[in-house]
């Protein structure tokens, strides 16, 4: 128990300002043992407050926690249980009752008069003590101290350090304690009258104070010798103090003196090290603001267009913006030398930003007007073609563009203008305004330069488009029946184009006109489902696709390295995206007053505003593609509607590609509106193609057969699994083939409803039949349940016009054993049936008489030449159809049989005919049509 305390001393109650009393181990009474402590202690720090605490193990057993405490103020009642019998149990009242068993009797006495001890010190209000033994109470009276026995260095007093600390409980030595226990065995009383002995002890205490007063009167002579020993102490002080006030003194000038001797020190100090700082401003001004006579030389004369000279330029320009951007230090702004510098710098750099400036001006325009000599719209290079002698370099390279439908490459003036990207960074950084003057000037010529190139590019690819597929050998090659017409356009519509920065109104109209014309000349009227009122894909062959195919595919793999190189070289020579500014330092005026320049801040572009800029040069650069494009997209959906399937998955695979170069780059933002046209008019094809359907007429005087969209749905579908195989817009497709399916289930049906010449279930079978061969030879994925579907209407139709054109064959006999069945049904027994009159053995015979095999074959022959008319040819469902109503006339006449078996046992009668006489009918008819 005793490490115990002194575990629960040192872990819980010392940190906590407390002193632990009196502990004992306890459980709660009638429930499962948990052992805990119950724990009565004090706080070290006034005023004084008592608790009982409950400290258990934790779950681990490692260590013990403080689970609750209360107040001993708070408690009114003590229960031992039992006085006079040995009993572990007790109960502390405070707001309700806690029944507690101790782990042994001793321990429980030993902490309830721990309570009865702390409770008389401290509380004024008493705690009721019941059932407890006189023994306990009378022992705890005469106790000193409520405190158990505790270590030494737990049994602190009380901080403060006032008279209250004599309150505090201390500890009997063994040698008190045999005092004490003498002085009570020589008075009697001691136990039973403690008022008596308590007043004998201060009557006895009183005896000793008068001796000990009178023995300290008896020691005044060894006083007075004390006094005068503390005179004589007094006087040496008074001795050595005033020694120590002449050495004071002396300490005091050498004081002054050392002082002196500091301050001299201190200025020498000062002056070496403003001497320093001096030298080192100095230095710093010459290291930082000096620009060698090489550099001004090559920012003043430096030859711009040689190698050699813009290197000497590009390092001039870069050891002056280090000079103009470095920071000054508090201070040199005021010196006249650093002012005069900087005038300089200033001076320096204002006029090589013009002398840059107007050279990249003079570059542009020489660049521009170099790209553009040869460059003529596609209706002057053919009439100029046609006029001017054969071989002549003027056409050679627009001649060869156009054949091969590509556009002129710019490698030559992206690589020569590269040379000057580091002087645009330069320009950017000093002289923002020129720059973007400067970035302006190349926007306006290429933008000028472009729009003709790529107007050009398109025209000859609207002419490819719109040629047809056998194209005349001669002067052109390849060129087509279409393009020599354009030979032959107005003067006007030309020179309008001419060197222009591009009206192509008049000959893209004429060349619209003319692709259609010709295009048109080579359809027929078709009934077909993408007859829309433009062009029928049906009439038109797959050499014609297959080369628009290619045309589309090539104009989009021209425009895409195109732009994608245009780009990145406007990055490049432009510095765009680059987070990286330079500060323009403070500079003076010519006149000498002070201007601010823009500073670091102000300059700091965002890459997101990078980007905006090379976007914003873009859509200036190539503002005509996203027009011509769509455009070209127009012509390709009038000539053929089933030419927005190409183009979708065309267009959908380059702005893949595009988005993963760079998902924010022109080209891709523009490919991506130009998709959404592309998906526009790929969705208005197949509401045509459902609209179509809708509107479908079927003649009242011909058989149906196989629908017009049905087949067109089988031609879409073919041609859209070949062209999107392994394309990223396959989800499109498979939206479309629902859509698409569900219209034609539609309106097969609605059609079956509306035939007046075909049998409904005819039209069904015969096209939901088409259907489901159309699907199970395409096998695909997404129609899997309409695949389904349409079999079973087949199925469905199928067995339903078998037996709405068989009927009963048998008719008569048929209405007989309807008869025969009636009375059963109303509970005659079948063997009794033929005692009835009208189903006697002899009406069964005349029945079976009027039906002999010959006149039976006569009516199936009659029925086989009935749905031969019914049906179409193209799906060839004759056989189909004649071996299903073969097998239900043999059910039937098995079920005929099954009744005479059963009705008329022992009879004898049979039909005429047999099963294989049936069958030798059916296969002698099918084999004579």
């Amino acid at each position: 128990m005793t490490a115990i305390k002194h575990a629960l001393q040192r872990d819980i109650f010392t940190p906590n300002d407390e002193r632990l009393l009196s502990i004992v181990n306890v459980c709660k009474a009638g429930k499962k043992k948990k052992n805990c402590f119950l724990c009565a202690t004090v706080t070290t720090e006034r005023p004084v407050q008592v608790k009982v605490v409950k400290v258990k193990k934790s779950d681990k057993g490692d260590f013990y926690k403080r689970q609750m405490a209360w107040e001993l103020r708070d408690l009114t009642e003590v229960d031992a249980k039992d006085a006079n019998k040995e009993n572990p149990e007790f109960d502390l009242h405070f707001e309700k009752v806690y029944r507690w068993v101790a782990s042994s009797t001793a321990e429980k006495n030993s902490f309830i008069s721990c309570i009865w001890k702390l409770n008389q010190r401290y509380l004024r209000k008493k705690v009721e003590f019941v059932n407890v033994s006189a023994q306990l109470l009378e022992a705890c009276l005469f106790s000193d101290s409520p405190t158990e026995s505790v270590p030494s260095s737990e049994n602190q007093s009380v901080a403060g350090g006032d008279e209250d600390a004599l309150d505090d409980y201390q500890e009997l030595n063994t040698r008190e304690e045999q005092d004490i226990e003498g002085m009570m065995e020589v008075c009697e009383y001691a136990i039973s009258n403690a008022e008596a002995f308590a007043e004998k002890l201060s009557k006895e205490l009183q005896v000793l104070d008068g001796a000990n007063i009178q023995s300290i009167m008896a020691s005044e002579k060894q006083v007075n010798i004390l006094m005068q020993l503390l005179d004589e102490a007094l006087t040496e002080v008074d001795t050595i103090e005033g020694k120590l006030s002449s050495y004071e003194e002396m300490l005091q000038s050498v004081k002054d003196q050392m002082d002196q001797i500091s301050q001299s020190n201190r200025l020498i100090q000062i002056s070496k090290s403003n001497n320093d700082k001096l030298l080192d401003e100095i230095q710093f001004l010459v290291n930082h603001m000096d620009l060698s006579r090489g550099h001004i030389r090559a920012l003043q004369e430096g030859d711009l267009s040689s190698p050699k000279g813009i290197e000497a330029c590009i390092n001039a320009s870069e050891a002056l913006l280090q000079c103009m951007s470095v920071a000054l230090r508090p201070g040199h702004d005021k010196l006249a030398a650093v002012k005069q510098q900087q005038m300089l710098f200033c001076e320096l750099r204002d006029a090589f930003a013009r002398r840059l400036t107007n050279h990249l001006n003079n570059v542009f325009v020489h660049q521009f007007n170099h790209f553009s000599h040869f460059k003529m719209t596609i209706p002057q290079f053919y009439r100029s073609s046609c006029l001017s002698l054969p071989g002549h370099d003027q056409s050679s390279t627009l001649s060869q563009h156009t054949a091969d439908l590509t556009l002129p490459k710019h490698s030559p003036l992206h690589r020569d203008l590269l040379r000057y990207a580091k002087l645009m960074d330069w320009l950017k950084n000093t002289q923002r305004e020129k720059y973007d003057g400067l970035s302006r000037t190349y926007v306006d010529y290429m933008s000028r330069l472009y729009e003709r190139e790529i107007k050009d590019f398109f025209e000859g690819a609207k002419i490819k488009m719109a040629g047809t597929t056998k194209e005349p050998k001669g002067k052109f090659g390849k060129a087509s029946i279409n393009v020599c017409v354009c030979l032959f356009l107005p003067t006007h519509g030309v020179a309008g184009l001419h060197g222009s920065s591009g009206k192509l109104t008049g000959s893209t109209s004429s060349l619209n006109k003319l692709a259609v014309q010709g295009s048109s000349s080579r359809r027929s009227q078709s009934s077909s489902l993408l007859d829309m009122g433009n062009m029928s894909a049906s009439d038109l062959d797959v050499a014609d696709r297959t080369k628009f195919d290619k045309i589309f595919e090539q104009v989009l793999s021209e425009l895409e390295p195109l732009c994608l190189a245009e780009q990145d070289f406007i990055i490049k020579f432009f510095k765009l995206q680059q987070q990286v500014p330079l500060a323009q330092a403070e500079v003076d005026d010519t006149d000498g007053s002070t201007s601010s320049r823009p500073s670091a801040n102000e300059h700091r572009h965002s890459i997101s505003s990078e980007r905006d800029m090379v976007r914003f040069m873009m859509n200036k650069i190539f503002q005509s593609i996203e027009t011509e494009l769509n455009s070209l997209i127009a012509l390709g959906d009038k000539m053929d509607s089933f030419h927005s399937l190409y183009m979708l998955v065309k267009m959908s695979h380059h702005v893949w590609t595009a988005e993963n170069v760079d998902p924010a780059s022109y080209l891709s933002t523009t490919l991506g509106n130009v998709l959404v046209t592309v998906k526009r008019n790929f969705d208005k094809c197949i509401q045509g193609q459902i609209r179509a359907m809708e509107e479908v007429k079927i003649s009242k005087k011909s058989k149906v057969g196989i629908l017009a969209f049905v087949t067109s749905f089988e031609e879409f579908a073919e041609l859209a699994e070949t062209i999107f195989r392994n394309a990223e817009r396959r989800g499109d497709l498979d939206k479309a083939y629902s859509k698409l399916i569900r219209a034609v289930f539609f309106n097969v049906e609605k059609v079956a409803n509306e035939s007046q010449k075909t049998p409904r279930d005819v039209v069904m079978m015969e096209n939901f039949h088409h259907i489901f061969s159309t699907l199970s030879r395409l096998k695909i994925s997404c129609l899997e349940s309409e695949r389904r579907e349409a079999k079973h209407k087949y199925t469905e139709h199928l067995q339903a016009y078998v037996i709405t054109s068989l009927g009963q064959p048998l008719e008569k006999l048929n209405h007989f054993f309807e008869g025969v069945e009636a009375r059963v049904a109303q509970g005659v027994r079948e063997e009794e049936v033929s005692y009835q009159l009208a189903f006697s053995k002899q009406e069964l015979r005349k029945v079976i008489k009027e039906y002999p095999g010959k006149e039976v074959k006569k009516g199936l022959d009659n029925l086989y030449k009935k749905v031969d008319k019914h049906l179409c040819e193209e799906e060839s469902l004759l056989q189909v159809v004649w071996h299903s109503m073969q097998d239900e006339f043999i059910r039937q006449y098995k079920h005929f049989e099954g009744l005479i078996g059963r009705c008329y046992p022992g009879s004898g009668i049979t039909m005429d005919f047999t099963i294989q006489d049936m069958l030798e009918y059916f296969s002698s008819i099918a084999q004579s049509h």
